[in-house]
This record gives C-alpha cells, structure tokens and sequence, in this order.
C-alpha cells in the first residue's frame, strides 16, 4: 500500500518499452466502483475473490509489466502462477507509509489504529512477497526514477 507501485511499474514498462497494467485498475473497470466500496460492500473474501480473477486474468493476457494489488499473493494459487515471472517486492518501512499515504482512512484494511495493523499486515505477508519476489528493492527515500532504476538493475534488465 502506497509503496509505488502504480507509478514505478508505469516508469518501468516505459524505459523497456512494453505495456504496463494495474491489476487494481483492472477490478475498478470491471467492477465499477473502488476496491474500498467493494471491500465496504462486499466484504474482504468476496474482494480477494475477484482479485484473484483479476491477476489470473492478467497474467495470462498480459507481457509487459503488472502491478498487483497488496493482497494479491496472499492466495496460493496466485503465488504459484507468480513462480514463472520476474516479481519484484517494492519495500518501505512504517514512517516511510506515513507519509506518502497518510494511512488513511481510504484504504479498508487500515481503518482503525492504522500504524499498529500496517505493520501487522507487513508481518504476515513479508513472507509471502519474498517467497515469490525474485528482487527486493527498497523504496524508502528514493524517487520514483530512482526505484525503477533500481528495478531494472535488480532484473538485469536493460532499457529499450
């Protein structure tokens, strides 16, 4: 949440000139509504559910570069479908999330104590984005450039 994804992976995709797609952006167009109305809505399991279609979906359709959502590899099935790709895990630390998303009220799984649960979230899924990680690129204090930079050296990647 909030670690850049969205805008690190649309840098990416266009230093190696291919495609970028956000799976977040893929469950919004379908869906119609956000990912908060639809976790308020719906419920956490229904969203994961959808999301879960939405990766599959993805990474079946798409070459180029894909962001997915926090939760994504929370589900098994995604992280065994991950296995065959070049996933990087973008880090931050807690103050780091502070400041750039305030850890607001807008994201449904920082609700209440927000500090306290990101941390709690980082703790149970760490684990699960370094298993499927095969880079690791800290985020803390860097610019957008400068991560995507990072991205590419850790991949071994080389600008189109």
């Amino acid at each position: 949440m909030g670690v850049g994804k969205s805008t690190v992976g649309a840098l990416v995709a266009e230093r190696l000139g291919c495609a970028y797609r956000d799976t977040d952006d893929d469950i919004v167009a379908e869906q119609g509504r956000t990912i908060a109305d639809i976790f308020v809505d719906e419920g956490e399991p229904v969203f994961r559910a959808i999301e879960k279609r939405a990766v599959h979906k993805a990474l079946a359709e798409h070459d180029g570069v894909l962001a997915l959502g926090g939760g994504a590899i929370l589900d098994e099935g995604t992280r065994a479908l991950l296995a065959g790709h070049r996933v990087v895990y973008l880090s931050m630390d807690v103050e780091e999330a502070v400041k750039r998303t305030g850890l607001n009220a807008a994201r449904p799984l920082l609700a209440v104590n927000p500090r306290r649960q990101w941390r709690d979230l980082m703790e149970a899924r760490r684990h699960l984005y370094t298993e499927v990680a095969r880079a690791v690129v800290p985020t803390d204090g860097r610019t957008p450039e400068e991560v995507a930079q990072a991205v590419l050296d850790a991949l071994e990647l080389k600008e189109a």
